[in-house]
């Protein structure tokens, strides 16, 4: 099954980083969250994806163009500049194709560009800048359960702040940004039929505001209500959180183990 993931947009809320790399490529814990996101599909056996390329797309052509070499030992023969290649990495039998999609093209434009590489069959998506512990396996067998056109992971975000438990005047238990309790939000991890490339028309076609709201309108929509973790990655404090959670070992969406998942871990 493939997997379209959208890595073009202009990321202009953590500037600080994307000024130089495209959001998809700024790092947790030395890998690009890219990276992070296919390798929660891939545990769940998904490996063949679609990456919709814009802003400074070339940066990510050149990791994977340079993937063996960046994450493989090698010998280079001086002089002939033959290379050999030793060890094997997690990665090997990912499937990765890049597809430039344009500068300015909107969330849902970039889908229909890449139709001619996802088919006519069931195909996932989500953005390069959001990670999360769903259950890719639950997710799909819900979206077949219910049948319909398309089906939309809803989170609760993260609250900003400290939540205090008070009684008495007296805090009896504090939790550092704990995810609310109320309020559901889009959080990526899409399931589409191919039938929702025929609703998308223009470059200018956004995900969010247009074909979201139409799919809902023909109560073609499903929601997979994921009660888990979840976080994007929109701003600087974001991905600092991200990366001091990674660096503690406390990484909720790490939920693979050398390549393959816990059967605790599928099992929830």
């Amino acid at each position: 099954m493939k997997v379209v993931i959208l890595a073009g947009g202009l990321g202009t809320r953590l500037h600080e980083e994307t000024e130089f790399r495209p959001k998809p490529m700024v790092e947790i814990g030395g890998r690009p969250i890219l990276w992070h996101i296919m390798k929660i599909y891939a545990s769940y056996g998904h490996t063949d994806f679609v990456i919709c390329l814009g802003y400074k797309g070339d940066v990510i052509r050149d990791y994977f163009v340079n993937y063996e070499l960046r994450n493989r030992d090698f010998t280079v023969a001086l002089g002939s500049n033959e290379i050999k290649i030793h060890n094997e990495h997690d990665e090997k039998g990912w499937n990765v194709t890049l597809a430039e999609t344009g500068d300015k093209t909107q969330t849902a434009g970039r889908i229909g560009r890449v139709a001619k590489y996802v088919g006519q069959s069931t195909f996932l998506m989500t953005y390069g800048d959001g990670v999360a512990d769903v259950n890719i396996d639950k997710l799909l067998a819900f979206h077949r359960r219910q049948g319909k056109l398309a089906t939309v992971t809803a989170v609760r975000p993260s609250s900003r702040f400290g939540e205090l438990s008070i009684k008495d005047g007296t805090v009896t238990a504090f939790r550092e940004k704990p995810q609310v309790t109320e309020g559901w939000v889009n959080g990526g991890f899409f399931v589409f039929e191919p039938a929702v490339l025929d609703v998308i028309v223009r470059d200018e076609d956004t995900l969010e505001d247009l074909i979201l709201g139409q799919l809902a309108a023909r109560r073609e929509l499903a929601v997979y209500q994921h009660e888990g973790f979840w976080q994007c990655m929109d701003n600087m404090r974001e991905m600092l959180l991200l990366n001091d959670m990674w660096a503690k070992g406390r990484a909720p969406w790490k939920i693979w183990e050398n390549g393959l998942i816990t059967s605790a871990r599928r099992a929830g």
